[in-house]
């Protein structure tokens, strides 16, 4: 993200309306370049050798179902460098004959598509330079196409195309994959998401799904895709561009509270015979207002890594997979996940929102994941984005808007709200305008008024970017310690005080409160952006690390925050709510006092 652009993740608590600025989490960092657009692929010349040598092994891969597998990549070069890559390609064949009109950066170029991952060669091998021999481990996914890799000489700006291996594919490489699961529209309704290569002429996709044991139903999806001219610039529009296949949603409507359910994705095909996925099993949503232990995972700005250490992004998001093993390993101790903006940090290079639902997966496929609106998903000129910049490399939406469900009116204004047991969740989505006079406002304004704080006591709001209280040194220097666009109006609808705590406790809140507490919660596992040297009155806490927060609401009195980091999924920081349903209505925006410092 540019210096103009460093955005967090903010929750505001509105379990009470007090103020205390928790930082415990970060933005971005300055020099922020995706992986893939180092690579100056229009320039690539080719220099083929015969001398030179690449093969890949296996070549059939997932013959037992796998949707994911290990490949070893041998490079022989009799002429090595120290600059030399192997990047890996999907569809396999990736000369021009492939290139489409709308690809206009340069006339007739060799390769207009980037890799979908690379490492360089000698990144297993430090004598690479010396004896011009490497084996390289690649992981792939499943993704609708064949694979091949290419030895390239020249580094990433000036690159030369030296050698191609043999192709590889996966044994079904339409299978349906990669499930996430999401809240539908009712407490009583969950949403299944699922990624194939199946067109709707010549499959019919369903989920198989009933209580665990007993006999199963069988419920319908809808069926989307998105093409290239559905993107909004480059590099989505160009080098980016890779075809994501079908997305398919089916609602399983009608569950039971607090049940578990299995449920398997599948195609009817034309010829009769059908396809399957994996069996996974998710619990239903409590009943609202229902008084028992919930459990609430939230974070932003997490990103995607390799775990073979390819493209770089070790250096892009180091805490993404931390953040994600963290999460699956204690996926039996949460509810519900909510991922507010910036998830897979494609930023227009598409194939990337594959290995995004591939990474969260085993979170995805157990715990509705919601997900909301960030710049890298939305923001592009002149697209209807409030913010115009090109930090969504293109997709404007559309691929965020496709992949993931969320119960929203119209998923191109990705705002909703949602619930959980106790819980009431309004999400908004700071890429469009929410001033007030705004849809957005009108929005957020009637998610609040609408809670119902005897049965739902824990309101929450989330959103992308920072509302009120930052301690990120861009902000600072910006004499703000917020996003603007939220400074005069939102606040309004939650407190009337500002830029002051009204109360001295820091870990143990309780009886009637005269503010609300928020948090910024940014580091899932992209970059950290520092701290100012100044720390505000109202900064209680703050971390310059990964992490996630929890809410473990015990009852409709008793609510726990933690701040947990990635790296050991320990509690580094955490404050307890206690308080009774008159105290709720003691103090609410419209009637505290308008009493502000700025006044």
């Amino acid at each position: 993200m540019e210096d103009s652009s460093q955005w967090l993740k903010m929750i505001v608590l509105l379990l009470c309306l007090q103020i205390l600025g928790l930082a415990s989490a970060q933005g971005r960092a300055r020099d922020d370049a995706h992986p893939l657009s180092k690579i100056n692929i229009h320039k690539t010349t080719l220099a083929l050798r015969d001398s030179v040598s690449i093969k890949a092994s296996p070549s059939l891969l997932g013959s037992k179902g796998e949707d994911t597998e290990w490949v070893t990549v041998n490079v022989v070069n009799p002429d090595p460098s120290e600059d030399d890559w192997v990047a890996v390609f999907s569809p396999a064949n990736f000369n021009s004959s492939t290139c489409k009109p709308e690809n206009d950066e340069v006339a007739e170029p060799y390769i207009c598509t980037s890799p979908i991952k690379y490492k360089y060669a000698n990144y297993s091998n430090s004598e690479y330079t010396k004896t011009g021999k490497a084996v390289l481990k690649f992981q792939l996914i499943n993704q609708r196409a064949d694979f091949s890799f290419a030895v390239f000489s020249g580094g990433l700006s000036n690159p030369k195309l030296v050698a191609v291996s043999n192709y590889i594919t996966f044994a079904n490489p339409k299978a349906p994959l990669y499930p996430r699961l999401a809240n539908g529209k009712s407490w009583d309704e969950i949403t299944v998401t699922w990624t194939s290569g199946y067109g709707i002429h010549e499959a019919v996709p369903f989920v198989e799904w009933g209580l665990k044991g007993e006999t199963k139903t069988r419920s319908p999806a809808g069926t989307l895709t998105v093409d290239q001219n559905s993107m909004c610039g480059s590099p989505a529009r160009t080098v980016g561009w890779r075809d994501q296949g079908f997305i398919h949603t089916s609602f399983l409507k009608n569950l039971w509270p607090n049940a578990v359910y299995t449920y398997r994705m599948g195609h009817f095909l034309s010829n009769g015979s059908g396809v399957w996925s994996k069996t996974f099993s998710f619990k239903s949503s409590p009943y609202p207002g229902q008084d028992s232990l919930q459990r609430v995972i939230i974070f932003g700005d997490m990103g995607q890594a390799e775990r073979d250490g390819s493209n770089e992004y070790g250096n892009k998001s180091p805490g993404a997979l931390n953040t994600t093993d963290q999460l699956i390993k204690d996926l039996k101790n949460y509810d519900i996940v909510f991922h507010i903006g910036d998830m897979a940090y494609s930023d227009g290079y598409v194939s990337q929102w594959d290995k995004f639902t591939a990474q969260v997966e085993p979170i995805a496929s157990t715990v509705p994941y919601m997900v909301a609106s960030g710049n890298h998903e939305r923001d592009w000129p002149d697209s209807g984005s409030f913010y115009q910049f090109t930090d969504s490399g293109g997709e404007c939406g559309v691929l965020a808007e496709t992949m993931y469900y969320v119960p929203a009116e119209n998923r191109a204004k990705f705002w909703y709200s949602t619930d959980y047991g106790m819980f009431h969740f309004c999400i908004a989505d700071s890429e469009h305008d929410w001033r007030q006079g705004t849809e957005q406002y009108k929005f957020i304004e009637h998610c609040l008024a609408s809670a119902d704080r005897r049965k739902q006591p824990w309101l929450i709001f989330a959103a992308h970017r920072v509302l009120g209280y930052s301690s990120n040194a861009y902000y600072a220097e910006e004499g703000s310690f917020e996003e603007p666009m939220g400074r005069d109006d939102l606040q309004k609808l939650w407190q009337k005080y500002r830029n002051q705590c009204v109360n001295s406790e820091t870990s143990h809140y309780s009886g009637t409160m005269n503010g609300t507490i928020h948090v910024v919660a940014g580091g899932g596992g992209h970059h950290l952006s520092t701290f100012s040297t100044v720390t505000p009155d109202w900064s209680i806490f703050k971390d310059l690390d990964f992490g996630f927060v929890k809410l473990t609401a015990f009852n409709h009195s008793y609510l726990l925050f933690e701040y947990k980091k990635s790296s050991d999924g320990k509690v580094y920081d955490s404050f307890t709510i206690l308080r009774e349903y008159k105290d709720v209505l003691a103090c609410v925006h419209d009637s505290c006092a308008p009493t502000t410092l700025a006044a």
